[in-house]
């Protein structure tokens, strides 16, 4: 393995990790907006990334995938706990939560793109390949949590607006989730190439390119 790949791989696991924690971070700030104050009762409210990270799902399999150079790249932080009995308003409140993560990503992919726009022609290449890597895992975060598959973020924004009758039945799945969801990446390999990859390069696109071509068109 040569220095640059070497280099790769610890900007992808400085980026994954960075991503995972303010995501957490971003639910359980949401959730006491909301007026649960689990998240903060238990030490989770920070943005220190020891209370957050799992030792299989933040650091094992995640340097494993990119290790192996596969296509799907994930990671993820302990869940925030949190307590939906305790929203002022429970779905509304299951709403904002569960969008809080996704954002926080869409926000931080979003800063790196200017980041990147407004230094791409002096900025050093590892700096370049750093805010690139940002932008990217960011986007890949934020929209592969967004599949509305409990555990996953979608199901809370799902849960939120379905008919109440539906929840039951839909919140039984979550103990299956996790495993459904790795059988439609790897088992249906077209899923992630067909579904997940052009919403993600969309989103890299407009929050990399754009920028550039404005920094290029204003003279920076």
């Amino acid at each position: 393995m040569n220095v640059a790949n070497i280099t790769d791989i610890v900007i992808k696991i400085l980026v994954l990790l960075t991503a995972v924690v303010v995501h957490e971070y971003s639910h359980g700030r949401m959730a006491e907006a909301m007026g649960d104050s689990t998240a903060r009762r238990a030490g989770r409210l920070t943005l220190n990334p020891l209370p957050h990270l799992d030792p299989f799902y933040s650091v094992i399999l995640p340097l494993f995938l990119i290790i192996s150079g596969s296509p799907v790249l994930f990671a993820a932080a302990k869940p925030v706990p949190i307590n939906p009995l305790m929203f002022r308003h429970r779905r509304s409140g299951l709403f904002w939560v569960g969008l809080a993560g996704p954002a926080s990503n869409l926000v931080m992919a979003f800063v790196a793109g200017a980041m990147l726009g407004a230094t791409w022609s002096w900025a050093p290449a590892i700096a370049v390949k750093f805010l690139g890597s940002f932008v990217t895992i960011n986007c890949l975060l934020a929209v592969f949590n967004l599949i509305p598959l409990p555990p996953l973020d979608g199901s809370r924004l799902a849960e939120a607006v379905m008919p109440r009758e539906w929840v039951r039945g839909y919140t039984a799945i979550e103990p299956f989730g996790i495993f459904i969801i790795f059988g439609l990446f790897f088992l249906v390999p077209r899923f992630f190439e067909a579904v997940i990859l052009p919403v993600v390069n969309f989103l890299a696109t407009m929050f990399t390119v754009w920028p550039q071509a404005l920094a290029k068109l204003l003279g920076f």
